[in-house]
């Protein structure tokens, strides 16, 4: 469900960013869009959040109200967000899902005749990389405020969210190249167990944010399957070093 709420007390587009990343802490708010010239923010949410909470969420020097609109497509609009509220988390992840399908397929049809797990392996983070640092670099611009609400990292150094696309890029590249492989499985143990840590924080404080993994053009949630795609390539990097 989706609702508009007056903002008062936005001066900057600092004001904007504190009252975005404000309001999208407040558990079950899945999005925040703000609109400084206007005054607005809207809010997706995964089911209704007192105006109280929304609230007590921002700093005193902001306050919020809810936006009474007139609009003859409204019943229209209540359904279609009725209905999207009432998606499943599969249906929800379904493009994420189908993502990871692909990549292991062709990851699979690569070694088929001459089967080599390290080959396939290699070919498959090398490949995972690849198509996730695309839909990252998408919308190079809005990754970073997404990515820095659950990467630890990211929330510390805002630069870390504007290269990151262009890490998992080059990691893809030297998976797939077999070059300074060691290196590569280094570095990837390092950049998604800093990710993992925040995403394990947030799904035990039960926070509903969006996940960047395949960046903003698809609006996932951050769900358990973010946590096990991340499982997945620490594991194969662990394996690997390992043996």
């Amino acid at each position: 469900m989706k609702h508009t709420y007056k903002i008062t007390g936005m001066t900057c587009g600092n004001c904007k960013a504190t009252v975005q990343d404000s309001l999208r802490q407040v558990e079950d708010v899945f999005n925040v869009e703000v609109s400084l010239e206007n005054q607005e923010a809207t809010i997706t949410m995964d089911k209704h959040v007192e105006l109280g909470k929304l609230e007590e969420a921002l700093p005193s020097k902001y306050t919020i109200s809810q936006k009474e609109e007139k609009n003859v497509f409204a019943s229209t609009n209540a359904t279609s967000f009725q209905q999207e509220e009432e998606k499943t988390k599969l249906q929800q992840l379904k493009p994420l899902l189908l993502i990871i399908f692909y990549i292991t397929v062709a990851s699979i049809l690569l070694h088929y005749k001459n089967w080599n797990w390290n080959d396939f392996m290699l070919d498959f983070m090398g490949l995972f990389y690849i198509v996730f640092s695309f839909f990252k670099i998408l919308d190079l611009k809005g990754f970073p405020e997404s990515f820095k609400m659950y990467d630890p990292l990211a929330k510390q150094v805002h630069a870390y969210g504007w290269i990151y696309p262009f890490i998992e890029t080059a990691l893809g590249l030297m998976f797939l190249m077999r070059f300074q492989v060691n290196i590569a499985l280094v570095i990837t143990l390092i950049v998604l167990g800093i990710t993992t840590i925040g995403v394990t924080k947030t799904l035990l404080d039960k926070k509903s944010i969006r996940c960047a993994c395949l960046g903003t053009a698809l609006k996932l949630p951050m769900t358990e399957a973010t946590f096990i795609e991340n499982a997945i390539m620490i594991v194969m990097a662990s394996l690997m070093l390992i043996f």
